[in-house]
C-alpha cells in the first residue's frame, strides 16, 4: 500500500528538486504520519530541532533522500482562471467553506495531489487541491470555484487569508533558528522521521 507523506508537500519538494521525486512507500500496517509545525532551534548533520506550535521540542530526523522546498509570500490578487491551488478551508456558518490559506502551485506541478481530504490545521478542516474555474472579487475577499475530479467546490477567500507560493530554499541558508517549517513526518520508534521539510523564506510562516 502507497501513502503519500502529504499531497501538498509532495507536490512543494517535487516542484524545486531537480529530479522526480518518488513519494515514500509504507506497509498498511504502519501510522499515518505526523505532521509537525514549529519554529527551528537547530539544524545540525541529520537532525532538525524543533518547538513545535504547541510548545514542545522535537528531535526530527532526516531521511537519506530528504528535501528542503520553501514558501514565500503571495497575493490574493495573484489567484487566476487556470491555476492549481491548494486550499486549506474550514465549513462556513452560513454554508460552503472559507479558506484558511491558499497556496498557488506552479504551472508544471497542475494536478498534483488533486482532491479534497481531511486536514489537521485546525478541526473539522480540509485541503482541496484543485483548478481555479472562476474568481470573484468581493466586498470581503474573493470567492474562488475549483474543480477536482468533475466535482465543484467554491471557497471563500477573505481578506488576509495567507497566500503563498513555491520557492527555492537552502539547507544552510534557510533552516536557520527562528525559520518556521512545516513537516510531515513518518512516525518510528526512534521519534518522526522527514523525507521532506517546508520552511518559510523572509519571514513567511508555511500556513499549511
Amino acid at each position: 500500500m502507497k501513502r503519500i507523506l502529504s499531497a501538498v508537500v509532495f507536490a512543494l519538494s517535487s516542484a524545486v528538486s531537480a529530479t522526480t521525486f518518488t513519494a515514500p512507500s509504507y506497509a498498511a500496517e504502519q501510522q499515518a504520519p505526523t505532521n509537525v509545525r514549529g519554529s527551528v532551534i537547530s539544524y545540525a548533520g541529520s537532525t532538525l530541532k524543533v518547538k513545535t506550535r504547541e510548545g514542545k521540542t522535537v528531535d526530527v530526523a532526516l531521511a537519506d533522500d530528504w528535501k528542503l522546498a520553501g514558501v514565500a509570500s503571495a497575493k490574493v490578487a495573484d489567484i487566476k482562471p487556470g491555476d492549481f491551488v491548494g486550499i486549506a478551508s474550514l465549513p462556513k456558518a452560513g454554508g460552503g467553506d472559507g479558506a484558511l490559506e491558499v497556496l498557488i502551485f506552479p504551472p508544471a506541478m497542475k494536478g498534483t495531489g488533486e482532491g479534497s481530504y481531511g486536514w489537521d490545521l485546525k478541526p473539522k478542516s480540509s485541503m482541496t487541491n484543485a483548478t481555479v474555474a472562476d474568481a470573484v472579487k468581493g466586498v470581503d475577499g474573493r470567492t474562488v470555484t475549483v474543480t477536482y475530479h468533475g466535482k465543484e467546490k467554491k471557497i471563500a477567500i477573505p481578506d488576509g487569508t495567507p497566500v503563498v507560493t513555491i520557492a527555492a530554499a537552502s539547507k544552510d541558508d534557510d533552516l536557520v533558528p527562528g525559520a518556521v517549517v512545516f513537516i510531515s513526518a513518518e512516525n518510528a520508534a526512534s521519534g518522526p522521521v522527514a523525507h521532506q521539510v517546508v520552511v518559510g523564506k523572509n519571514g513567511v510562516v508555511p500556513p499549511m
